[in-house]
């Protein structure tokens, strides 16, 4: 089968979405490729909570939050650090036109197609260093209402519409093996077409059986393919030797298809691979007591409160509390060689600062419920939290820190946490909570969130003893590696044309999203702020879409 198209998308995630409906509003013809069934439309946007990192918009504004452009770009330099040999030139460059468009046109973009943000903004990513270093300086998390799919419908729609007009040809089951190059330009995919399952469920592993083949011509090739999350050797392989380990059992925050398989093929056909050791993985996933794909994780989003501890039950150094440093905290316990930590807490923590990621495991905020969405505020943990908490074996309750440390221990199979330290190490905390000031730097920091009118409401519990009689029983939960992100990918400039590693451009071809380190092969450095990944699919997206249109009607 051969046919032909003015562009040829590979991917029908986020990014490859945004693409498509740029340059069909632009009237350009556009095969859009996705290997996975037509419920998997979307990809891993789907499954997001929908966060965006904006910076200045009205929500901040109405809970009296003073953000600006320059404190937005000094977060991301801090936590970025970007190299200074020249390798990070364009990764820097991206990433301050990315906090130029945060603060600028995403908000009245995105608002004028119909997406609305729930009022409440979140703090993610704290960092807890100086000045200059890692983390956000203000709360900039803006939640989607509607979650993921929330954030996706504008572009859905679009498609459809698109669709209608003749100008879209959306092939699902259709897998990408290789581009077609012709005296150094890309002229086009071929690549497998797979079987259909019956009813497939979204995300779920589906067949690799070959049932044909295909391929298409095209005047330009656009990837937006993702990145390697569910393939767990690739990572570890890719790991930096520098910090450590990553344990032989993890846990994937992505369907199985998500493999990196078209970063390799635009490799091949003379793309440059950048900074594929830089990654972001999180350290409190928790396996899903109802799996959809291979290894399914979801990751605890935990307010400060909790205590954290390394697999032998000792606090980890500051500033690495819950929601402080993510990427700080998974090498500190990588370079431990461990497999897993602990969240050590209480009923009442767990009911105000427990949330689960993602759009399934948050029904109210996707389901656009305001009744749902304001017992938030009432005391005691959402629904699915309190589910998660029964369904799941990874969730130990006990009445004492002796009791704790032994369904600790039993839950792993090991005698590692010791219960006269585990006890001594809650009585000390509880201790420094009782002086109403303390110089526990977790519980300054705790104290230091509720200032912050939303941390207050509903993201930190008051300050007071874990064992408080009332505020029981005591609560361990064992945290493990959840793959997710891969920071590096493919060289793009800044008008997202794939380079070679001469920093040439290949010809008629370009990338975006995640398979392009979200623009420029690594807008991210070697740290992300939250809230960017799914802003880096829409900016990098549209930067693409556009440029490509422009590019088709100069030639036309």
């Amino acid at each position: 089968m051969h046919l032909r198209s003015d562009v040829v998308v590979v991917g029908a995630g986020l990014a490859g979405l945004v693409a498509t409906a740029e340059l069909t509003g632009a009237g350009h013809r556009v095969v859009l490729l996705e290997q996975e069934h037509r419920s998997s439309l979307g990809g891993q946007a789907w499954w997001s909570f929908g966060g965006l990192f904006m910076v200045g918009s009205p929500e901040q504004r109405r809970l009296g939050i003073h953000d600006s452009v320059d404190l937005a770009l000094a977060d991301w330099l801090g936590s970025a650090q970007f190299a200074t040999d020249g390798s990070d030139d364009l990764s820097r460059a991206w990433a301050e036109g990315f906090v130029d468009f945060a603060a600028g046109e995403m908000r009245s973009w995105l608002h004028a197609r119909g997406v609305r943000w729930f009022p409440a903004v979140q703090w993610a990513e704290r960092g807890g260093y100086l000045a200059d270093g890692h983390g956000n300086s203000v709360p900039r998390f803006h939640v989607t209402w509607g979650t993921g799919p929330g954030l996706l419908e504008p572009f859905v729609r679009a498609l459809l519409d698109a669709h209608r007009a003749g100008l879209v040809d959306v092939r699902f089951r259709h897998r990408v093996r290789a581009l077609e190059v012709q005296d150094g330009r890309v002229i086009g995919v071929r690549g497998d077409r797979l079987a259909s399952d019956a009813s497939p469920e979204r995300g779920a592993p589906s067949s690799r059986d070959v049932v044909g083949e295909f391929s298409i011509g095209a005047d330009a090739v656009v990837v937006t393919s993702g990145g390697i999350g569910a393939d767990h050797e690739l990572i570890r392989a890719s790991w930096p030797a520098a910090h450590g380990t990553l344990p032989a059992r993890m846990l994937s925050g992505v369907p199985d298809h998500v493999d990196g398989s078209m970063i390799a093929a635009v490799r091949e056909a003379g793309g440059a691979v950048v900074h594929a050791d830089r990654m972001w993985h999180y350290p409190e996933g928790v396996a899903n007591h109802s799996p959809v794909w291979s290894r399914h994780g979801i990751r605890i989003l935990a307010g400060p409160s909790s205590l954290w501890l390394d697999a032998d039950g000792h606090r980890l150094p500051a500033p690495l509390f819950p929601g402080f440093d993510t990427l700080g905290a998974l090498r500190h316990l990588t370079e431990r060689g461990d497999d897993h930590s602990w969240f050590v807490l209480n009923r009442a923590i767990l009911g105000t600062e427990f949330a689960l990621s993602g759009s399934e495991q948050n029904p109210d905020l996707t389901g656009k419920d305001v009744r749902a969405v304001l017992q938030r505020a009432l005391p005691g943990a959402v629904g699915p939290v309190e589910r998660f908490a029964e369904l799941s074996p990874e969730f130990v309750w006990a009445r004492t820190p002796e009791e704790l440390a032994a369904g600790m221990n039993a839950l792993t199979g090991t005698d590692r946490v010791d219960a006269r330290s585990l006890a001594a190490t809650i009585a000390a905390r509880d201790l420094q909570v009782r002086t109403g000031l303390g110089k526990d730097l977790q519980v300054m920091a705790a104290a230091s969130a509720r200032r912050y009118v939303v941390d207050r409401l509903i993201r930190v519990a008051r300050p007071a003893p874990l064992l408080e009689p009332d505020d029981g029983p005591l609560l361990a939960v064992r945290l493990s590696v959840l793959t997710r992100k891969t920071l590096g990918g493919l060289a793009t400039d800044l008008s997202g044309r794939v380079l070679r590693t001469d920093g040439s451009p290949v010809t008629g071809l370009w990338a975006a999203g995640e398979a392009a380190g979200f623009g420029g092969g690594g807008i991210h450095g070697y740290r992300a702020l939250e809230g960017t990944f799914l802003g880096g699919c829409l900016f990098s997206g549209r930067t693409v879409g556009r440029d490509v249109g422009s590019v088709l009607s100069v030639h036309r």
